[in-house]
């Protein structure tokens, strides 16, 4: 009357203990490990484990295991100290190449990790995740300023032939002029025309030499702007990492902190975050020799010398046809043709207009692709510190106009698939205005504080040890019963959020309390119920199959 059959109690079992397998990778926590990947495409190999491994010794840092897998190498530590000592020894020691990067690493089982076990994704306030705080280069942000402002000076100086020469000189305009008329009608013009630049007072008494320099507001107002563009830049990015409930908010006038909750590649999202990368389109220079340039140390007239990575040198136009500010979408992919990586490039109405002339009036030219990243970094030189910045400045491909094109096309000659998702990722997100450095990095603990998780987890496991007596105590045999299906849901809960991956946070344990709490509710009611039917029956067979009958109308 009260038994299931065999099939059905076999099912049960067999769910019951998938359950408890699921379940089970959320004893063995994380640990503390700093990860290093490439910066560029190059695989990682046994012999980079062996540098790390010999950096680490030689350093005197010890480490839990150090580990290659998934173009990566993992070394896992017992203690903050030991990983913030090896992260700053190892990216000392291993260069620029490879990207090193702090991380919280998994340590489920190996065997249980190829069944696809996993622990709960925890929130900010339970795992923490990694911290960065980054600094907006604002020296750059005023020296393309002062580019800007000379181009438009240059444009408008030069319609009525005001000036005789015009230059910039450190963070101001120098212009010189062939008589004091024309000084003040450009003066007048600049004040009318140009309100963002300022007549700088200077010691010079040459009546046909100005100074034009940024004024404060102006100079406000593109910091102002440039942090808030790279801000915006910045989500996008983390966006398409695909991280859950980041923050990213300024912090103070020239930095910005970015916290990505429960990252696992930190190494790929501190690649992406820094990068300032964006694309160039000019016309190859097919007339002349590259050769010839390098030899003579003089490049022609309207052309530019530029190299592809493997160190070939290439002329091109100094004309630029598109660039990075004019790409609206950009996407991975395979080309067909010959199944290398290549990247879908869509631009805007004034970059498709000058693709479209470009490609009419030169059918069947060279157009080359060029990749620019400028990157920012703080050392120490004589015991100041000092900011490098360097710019490298990279062909992609040359290739063949075969046909016109405007707003769509595809870019090829890319080294592999991972390359161009970062390409792609890069120019969907959009550049930063300005380069900006990590000056700070770390993994963070929980928000607030690890006393919380203990709290947590201790709540959870003395609500469900009450429960678990009162049932044992008021109903006896029943309430073990109750006690081993409230055990059984509980791990049932915990094998379905791993599985999920669903994120657990503080309010989540404090769900999981209340489902402990009540999910002996309808145990209470039927037992109770069962209760009253021996009062009036002696048979407890049929004392249970009517107690479960009336009280499951209470419980619906």
């Amino acid at each position: 009357m009260n038994h299931y059959s065999g099939l059905k109690n076999a099912l049960i079992a067999f769910f019951l203990l998938l359950a408890s397998l699921y379940a089970l990778p959320n004893i063995f926590g994380s640990d503390l490990a700093v990860q290093i990947s490439s910066a560029g495409d190059a695989a990682i190999a046994q012999t980079d484990l062996g540098k790390v491994e010999t950096i680490l010794k030689d350093k005197g840092v010890s480490y839990k295991s150090a580990a290659l897998s998934n173009r990566r190498i993992l070394v896992r530590f017992n203690d903050t100290a030991n990983q913030l000592l090896a992260k700053d020894f190892l990216k000392t020691g291993l260069g620029r190449n490879y990207v090193t990067a702090l991380n919280l690493a998994p340590s489920v089982p190996l065997w249980l990790a190829d069944l696809g076990g996993k622990a709960m994704s925890l929130g900010l306030d339970l795992r923490g995740g990694v911290h960065f705080l980054l600094e907006v280069d604002m020296e750059a942000v005023l020296a393309m300023s002062i580019d800007k402002s000379y181009n438009e000076l240059r444009t408008i100086l030069r319609a009525d032939r005001l000036y005789k020469s015009i230059k910039k000189e450190g963070d101001s305009i120098a212009i010189r002029f062939k008589q004091v008329d024309l000084k003040n009608k450009a003066v007048d013009l600049i004040n009318s025309e140009l309100s963002d630049l300022v007549i700088l007072e200077t010691d010079n008494q040459d009546e046909l030499l100005i100074n034009v320099g940024i004024s404060d507001r102006a100079q406000k107002e593109a910091k102002q702007s440039a942090l808030k563009q790279n801000i915006t830049t910045l989500r996008n990015r983390v966006n398409e990492l695909g991280v859950a409930e980041p923050i990213i908010q300024q912090q103070g006038k020239e930095r910005i902190v970015v916290q990505l909750p429960g990252v696992q590649d930190t190494a790929r999202a501190k690649e992406i975050l820094g990068a300032v990368a964006t694309l160039e389109f000019r016309l190859v220079d097919e007339k002349n020799d590259p050769q010839t340039a390098i030899q003579s140390g003089r490049t022609p007239i309207g052309s530019k010398l530029y190299y592809f990575k493997d160190g070939r040198p290439l002329l091109l136009k100094t004309r630029v046809i598109a660039m990075g500010e004019n790409i609206t979408g950009a996407a991975s992919g395979v080309d067909q043709e010959n199944s290398t990586p290549m990247v879908s490039i869509t631009l805007d109405n004034a970059g498709g207009r000058a693709m479209l002339d470009t490609t009419k009036k030169y059918l069947h030219h060279r157009m080359a692709v060029i990749f620019i990243e400028n990157k920012v970094e703080t050392v120490i030189e004589n015991g100041k510190t000092v900011k490098k910045r360097s710019t490298t400045k990279d062909v992609i491909n040359a290739a063949t106009i075969q046909g016109t094109f405007s707003n769509r096309f595809q870019i090829t000659g890319i080294d592999s698939a991972r390359e161009a998702r970062n390409l792609a990722l890069l120019l969907r997100a959009g550049s930063l205005s300005a380069p900006i450095e990590i000056i700070e990095e770390r993994t963070i603990g929980p928000s607030l504080g690890a006393d919380n998780i203990k709290k947590g987890v201790l709540s959870v496991i003395a609500g469900f040890v009450l429960v678990l007596l009162f049932m044992a105590v008021r109903y006896r045999v029943f309430g073990m019963v109750a006690n081993v299906a409230l055990t059984l849901n509980l791990v049932m809960i915990v094998a379905v959020l791993s599985l999920l991956q669903a994120t657990l946070t503080l309010p989540g344990i404090a769900g999981i309390v209340l489902t402990v709490g009540m999910a002996v509710d309808a145990n209470v009611l039927i037992f109770e119920r069962i209760k009253e039917e021996l009062g009036t029956d002696s048979n407890i067979q049929k004392a249970i199959s009517s107690g479960y009958d009336k009280a499951l109308l209470t419980i619906g």
